[in-house]
């Protein structure tokens, strides 16, 4: 009899009331982050209520469309990964900085077309240079996508930034309660609900938050039943030469970032990123990109917190994570579930978001733990990236009096680590070794050994 090849559990479909249990947990994972960046936008623009919504609205749905594409994938385009696609934080500075000098949304979508075209074409270029990210590489821009994603936890833990309440030790508190249901679904309920601890927590959180007047459900009724995002609502766009090398670089800068996520993915679901699928899911980024100047959003990425989320789950299916896809086009098409998902209290988010973002920094650890640290350079190989990509973390404002597209850069702790670490490892581990160095004395790498090593990035070669 034949035998029929076993599926990896990447491309495994599981039953649909797991399909929705899953993914209605990446959606919570990345709501909050989702519509923030509309928020921050539209608000610093001055914006009517009503464009306000229906920029949050249209975000939703490219949200939707970008998962479905980078999860399912057609031809080239799609990693065909359980990895969740959002709006970036790289763009917000320069967007807003377009937005309000004149500019306007047009501006800002003309800029956000090239950049999305800008990264289709450079696509493969990145694609090839996989090689150059061995687990030293990877184990280190994984740790600081998890540890820099910790404060955005600690925000929501305390109250969301900006909210008049923050630090109260009730939000803290409710916090404290998600985390500790989380950890004791995961520790003691059965195979499948343990998967669904963050979903179980966020629940119980939530139904502690209403009757304790932590949430208000009045923005629902207000909402829209059926809003359809059209494009170029706002204007055609406008092609402005500053306003497109500014997205040019975010554009670099998403792309770095997005490579360190789908390594991470790769790592935790067992199927490696080789070059060609990083190539197609840095197009599918692309291609999203281009959707959101259409139909009036902005550009998209990977989002980390999603990783961790695949992680702490152990879920694996990209198919869950295109069922939340297919939720955030519903929330896109349909206001009033968006403001139902918009009403979960932030205290609640910062709870689950505790175990997932420690997860990511986890995962590099054990990623990391894969590396010889005897008689070489390894260490400073990962410290100095560490300390270079938590320093705009850790001082926010560190990096404000230089131009604006090396802010744009350094601001975002991931790219400015992933450049530092690529950046060490080269200089450390590929270059010929200088006779007396410990690397020589340790067996170091001679002439010509650097490119050998480039060659096998996933062996332990150091």
């Amino acid at each position: 009899m034949a035998t029929t090849a076993p599926v990896h559990p990447v491309d495994e479909v599981p039953p649909v009331r797991h399909l929705a249990a899953f993914g209605l947990q990446h959606v919570l994972a990345m709501y909050a982050g989702a519509v923030a960046v509309p928020l921050i936008v539209g608000g610093a623009m001055k914006l009517p209520p009503a464009d306000l919504a229906y920029l949050i609205t249209a975000d939703l749905l490219v949200c939707g469309i970008a998962t479905l594409l980078q999860c399912v994938g057609f031809w080239r385009f799609g990693v065909r990964l359980p990895v969740m696609q959002g709006c970036t934080f790289a763009a917000v500075s320069p967007m807003v900085l377009i937005g309000t000098t004149g500019g306007g949304l047009p501006a800002i979508y003309g800029a956000v077309i090239v950049a999305g075209l800008a990264i289709v074409l450079l696509a493969p270029v990145f694609g090839r240079l996989l090689r150059f990210f061995p687990p030293l590489v990877t184990g280190t821009v994984i740790l600081i996508i998890g540890v820099s994603l910790l404060p955005v936890a600690g925000n929501w833990a305390a109250g969301g930034a900006g909210a008049e309440d923050f630090g109260e030790p009730r939000n803290l508190a409710l916090a404290a309660f998600v985390l500790v249901v989380v950890l004791g679904v995961q520790r003691f309920a059965p195979p499948f609900l343990s998967r669904t601890a963050v979903l179980a927590g966020m629940a119980a959180g939530l139904a502690v938050a209403v009757p304790f007047g932590f949430t208000d459900f009045g923005g629902v009724g207000d909402a829209d039943w059926v809003g359809v995002s059209t494009p170029f609502h706002f204007g055609a766009p406008v092609f402005e030469a500053s306003a497109i090398v500014s997205m040019l670089v975010v554009a670099l800068v998403c792309m770095t970032e997005t490579t360190g996520d789908l390594i991470a993915v790769g790592e935790l679901t067992g199927r490696k990123t080789e070059p060609r699928p990083l190539a197609d899911g840095l197009r599918a980024d692309g291609l999203s990109t281009v959707l959101g100047g259409v139909f009036n959003t902005f550009p998209y990425t990977a989002y980390a917190q999603n990783v961790g989320l695949v992680g702490m789950t152990r879920v694996r299916s990209r198919w869950v994570v295109a069922a939340a896809g297919g939720m955030l086009v519903l929330l896109g098409l349909l206001p009033k579930l968006g403001a139902v998902v918009a009403a979960i209290p932030a205290p609640v988010l910062g709870g689950a978001g505790l175990v997932m973002f420690g997860t990511v920094a986890a995962s590099g650890l054990r990623t990391l733990a894969q590396v010889d640290f005897r008689g070489n350079h390894n260490l400073t190989v990962v410290a100095v990236p560490v300390a270079v990509g938590m320093l705009p973390v850790g001082v926010p404002t560190v990096y404000d009096r230089f131009p604006d597209w090396f802010q744009t850069v350094m601001h975002s702790g991931i790219s400015a680590g992933c450049l530092t670490a690529v950046a060490l490892n080269l200089l450390f581990n590929h270059l010929p070794a200088r006779a007396g160095s410990v690397g020589a004395e340790a067996g170091g790498l001679p002439d010509g050994g650097g490119e050998q090593r480039v060659e096998k990035p996933r062996e332990e070669v150091v």
